[in-house]
């Protein structure tokens, strides 16, 4: 073979890449491609963007790291704005390529995208996919992802009993040819008809896009700061950069293979220590690996109301009541509080997520899919699995569906107990102490007047009575 082009999607590395390496084990010269696809922005059919700036600025980052990794390896990276199933095939026929290789992954608009670029290839072009994206290989389970458990934990029992094993890494290519190309410009957030992000200090990090960025943060939450050891009994934290492994953001855009951290977490615990929290964290790759192969089972399902379990319930679409969670002005403080993060850093912990969707489903009965929308818009790390399979669990309409509900007042006062992340976010409540930053509408007029704190003014009242609907529910 003499030319292949590798049309980059969520896999913008060089290390672990099986779509670089396997073209570059067959061509003479490759000719690596990103495009700036404009259907993967405007508005959704929720009424939200399909992406915002935190996470847009995180992208051409990382487009922009990519291009400098090929470079020093002698290369370079064409980058081009257009629909994938224009732009693809007529750089393959530009150049004459024999083959094309790509990363393939379960989402049902990537792969409809990949559908439309291999029907619109020149007829002679071959064309590959790798899966490039997931800590297991699919061909390595013991079940077929077309066929697993559609509950986690019996799945993650099958895989970890079975003899399936996580493949080793690869290592990045020392040279990568490319021919003479135009290698064209990588778009501002303007040119790409996005606003620029905010910038705010109480951002947990800074969430910089690329490649070498997610190996700086590897090696500095597992060797610089040795937090690893720690995972478990942290990663329900809220504030500051270490009390979870924040690889997410690098994850989501292929940054950061699952594998190279797997091969990672096995090193440190060769090196320094191995317990139930360095456990953990493979723990939650694998959760991760679950949702992409559910997302193969089931595909378009998981953006039904009802959901891969055909639950039917009355959604509610209330849209001002949804722009008021959406903006962190429900007058529930822990509420408001993430959502104002969310909002201004493009993240959220876990724990924030898991209370924010449960209050959008369960309190106020909203539609899941408009909160899984807003989601997709504002977060850095966004992923088409992920986030649609654990809104679709907090729903109830999914895979481990719980039958309950998260009470966010017991939950903020369990996990923020001084009420520092609360008053973080909303500074308007710094004066008031704890019990009353969380439940502020507990306050008598003479308590506002004496903290400073107006209802109505100052903070919003609660759009509900919050106490009475969580009692309403657990009657339920």
């Amino acid at each position: 073979m003499d030319t292949a082009v590798i049309w980059f999607r969520d896999d913008l590395r060089v290390d672990d890449n099986p779509t670089l390496v396997d073209a570059l084990g067959d061509a003479d010269v490759v000719v690596p491609l990103y495009v700036f696809d404009p259907r993967h922005r405007g508005e959704t059919r929720y009424g939200t963007e399909k992406i915002g700036g935190h996470r847009a600025r995180f992208r051409r980052e990382s487009v922009t790291d990519l291009r400098a990794s090929l470079r020093a390896r002698g290369g370079d990276l064409v980058v081009r704005s257009g629909r994938a199933d224009e732009v693809v095939p007529a750089i393959v026929h530009d150049v004459g390529a024999d083959a094309m290789y790509a990363q393939t992954t379960p989402g049902t608009e990537e792969r409809d995208a990949e559908a439309k670029v291999r029907e619109a290839l020149p007829e002679h072009t071959a064309f590959h996919t790798r899966v490039t994206h997931t800590l297991y290989h699919p061909d390595d389970l013991p079940t077929p992802p077309s066929q697993i458990e559609d509950t986690y934990t019996p799945w993650r029992k099958d895989v970890e009993g079975s003899d399936a094993a996580v493949r080793d890494p690869l290592d990045p290519p020392e040279r990568v040819p490319t021919p003479d190309l135009d290698p064209g410009t990588v778009p501002t957030l303007s040119e790409l008809g996005i606003d620029p992000p905010p910038e705010d200090d109480r951002a947990v990090l800074p969430f910089e896009g690329g490649e070498s960025a997610g190996t700086r943060r590897l090696d500095a939450y597992l060797w610089e700061r040795d937090c690893l050891r720690e995972y478990k009994e942290t990663r329900n934290g809220l504030l500051g950069a270490d009390y979870s492994s924040k690889f997410s953001p690098w994850l989501a855009a292929g940054c950061l293979s699952p594998r190279r951290i797997h091969a990672e977490v096995d090193r440190y615990e060769r090196e320094r220590v191995a317990n139930e929290d360095t456990y953990w964290l493979v723990f939650e790759l694998l959760w991760r690996d679950f949702f992409q192969f559910q997302f193969h089972k089931h595909g378009a399902a998981f953006f039904e109301p009802t959901g891969i379990r055909n639950v039917e319930q009355s959604w509610r679409h209330d849209r001002a009541a949804f722009e008021r969670w959406a903006a962190g002005e429900t007058g529930v403080p822990f509420v408001d509080a993430n959502m104002r993060e969310l909002d201004r850093t493009g993240y959220m912990s876990n724990r924030g997520r898991q209370n924010v969707a449960s209050f959008l489903a369960d309190a106020l009965e909203i539609d899941w899919r408009w909160g899984a929308a807003h989601f997709e818009a504002q977060l850095v790390d966004y992923d088409v699995a992920s986030n649609w399979g654990n809104w679709a669990y907090q729903a109830g309409v999914g895979n481990d569906s719980r039958d309950g509900f998260f009470d966010v007042l017991s939950q903020a006062e369990y996990y923020d107990e001084d009420a520092a992340y609360v008053q973080t976010w909303l500074p308007e409540l710094e004066a008031l102490p704890p019990e009353y930053a969380h439940r502020p509408w507990r306050l008598s007029e003479d308590e506002q007047a004496t903290y400073g704190v107006e209802l109505g003014v100052d903070y919003p009242r609660p759009m509900l009575d919050v106490e009475a609907r969580y009692e309403e529910l657990g009657d339920g």
